[in-house]
């Protein structure tokens, strides 16, 4: 039977917000969010969020933005989609041509830079002026502030880190000890080959879609929590031969048929239900991936979550995580009289201390109070919890460093250089030749 607690507990959160009057903490919350009846009449406002069907917390958000519909009498047209390159392309075309949404929930580091820069998103404080309380639960220095002008433009719900999800029952038929602390990445290659000996595909992963996480742990493994987040100059420079090392050991993994066969071609949906059917004994992933697994595994108690093992000056203890998203309103929205307030609302109601945390309670946090802690708290998300309490470092992606196009053409490189097409070096050095 598939897990479902985290979306029983998300239905609870949602029918607490509809009952308005009753006195519960979310419904209390959520009525004080509602217009006054001397607001303007309902509204429509379209959203779009990283929320898509694939996405392990979904059900939070529907329930969430549901609540928020019945509280306000607002309607929220949801475009969300999955959070790929093509998903930010497509939200830069929307703006470049009218066509952007009133709420975005998007990133917070360059790839928001033409939106800042354009004045296509309006900062919190600017918000604050006329709704002193926006994002008051939050931690200012926490959310994420731009590189273009250091202010705060997003409301985060809740921050992110990326581990390696691990299916205990492969690995039992397989004959392999779960990775505990110390894992190392000669014993992650030597139990690849034996699972692989097996019949059983080692390690779950897209590199067509999303290669994203292997790329940025490929690479951590050659530097350190401090180096990470820097970007090369140049292949040849000090960073940029820690990115050929970590490309060339993704091509390793898959030269050594540690991938799914169809890497180069399926979606990371495809390969990713390999861990869900017992295909697949390891996956790199984010903390939002616990919702994926509740809500996909036989039973939860198959699964765990550790450290990604390390190599060379990096412990596996050092993991990557941050606050990286958030909720933005955008100049358009705000312009408009009929839907301000409704935005304003709606963001207000999404990053509530009840709903961000059923969105991710062992997640990084930018809530004053921290999150609320389940009653209820299933192996997986002890694991992360314990995951997260025994990090020695942690450091942000460095890929959120890069402009989105030269991201894009980069990472659409990662399976040419795992097949031979081109070399790490060449790619690397074409990426960084994207200037805009």
């Amino acid at each position: 039977m598939k897990r479902i607690t985290a979306f029983i507990l998300t239905m609870a959160l949602g029918s607490a917000m509809l009952a308005g009057c009753q006195s519960t903490p979310a419904a209390s919350q959520a009525a004080s969010q509602a217009p006054s009846s001397e607001a303007a009449k309902p509204v429509e406002i379209t959203v779009v969020t990283s929320y898509g069907g694939d996405d392990g917390n979904r059900a939070n958000y529907e329930a969430a933005y549901k609540a928020y519909e019945t509280a306000t009498g607002n309607t929220v047209k949801d475009a969300s989609g999955t959070s790929n390159e093509e998903w930010k392309a497509k939200i830069m075309a929307d703006f470049e041509t009218g066509a952007e949404p009133d709420v975005l929930f998007y990133f917070n580091g360059v790839d928001a830079n033409k939106l800042v820069q354009g004045g296509k998103v309006v900062s919190i404080d600017e918000i604050r002026k006329t709704y002193p309380d926006y994002a008051s639960n939050m931690t200012d220095d926490r959310l994420g502030a731009s590189p273009a002008d250091g202010k705060n433009y997003s409301v985060p719900v809740n921050g992110y880190w990326e581990g390696l999800f691990i299916n205990k029952k492969v690995l039992k038929d397989c004959g392999v000890e779960v990775p505990g602390a110390d894992y190392t990445w000669d014993q992650f290659l030597k139990d690849c080959e034996t699972i692989k000996s097996k019949g059983i595909t080692p390690i779950a992963c897209s590199l067509q879609e999303v290669p994203h996480y292997w790329f940025e742990y490929c690479i951590f493994n050659h530097g350190t929590p401090a180096t990470h987040p820097k970007l090369p100059a140049s292949s040849t420079d000090e960073v940029g031969k820690a990115w050929t090392a970590g490309l060339n050991d993704i091509k390793t993994l898959y030269t050594k048929g540690y991938f799914p066969k169809n890497t180069t071609t399926a979606t990371d949906a495809e390969t990713f239900q390999l861990m869900a059917d017992d295909k697949a004994a390891f996956a790199i992933d984010g903390s939002w991936k616990i919702g994926w697994f509740q809500e996909n595994a036989k039973s939860i108690d198959d699964f765990t979550v550790t450290y990604v093992p390390g190599e060379n000056g990096r412990k596996s203890t050092d993991i990557i995580g941050g606050l990286s998203m958030g909720y933005y309103i955008t100049q358009k929205a705000w312009s408009d009289p009929a839907k301000q307030k409704a935005c304003v609302d709606f963001v207000k109601a999404m990053t509530t201390d009840e709903v961000v945390s059923t969105f991710g309670a062992t997640a990084v946090t930018a809530l004053k109070n921290g999150t609320i802690a389940k009653s209820d708290t299933d192996s997986l998300e002890q694991a992360a919890m314990a995951m997260t309490k025994g990090a020695t470092g942690i450091t942000p992606a460095t890929q959120d460093g890069l402009i989105q196009t030269a991201r894009t053409a980069l990472f659409a490189d990662i399976k040419n250089i795992a097949t031979g097409k081109t070399t790490a070096e060449k790619a690397i050095d074409a990426c960084l030749a994207i200037k805009g």
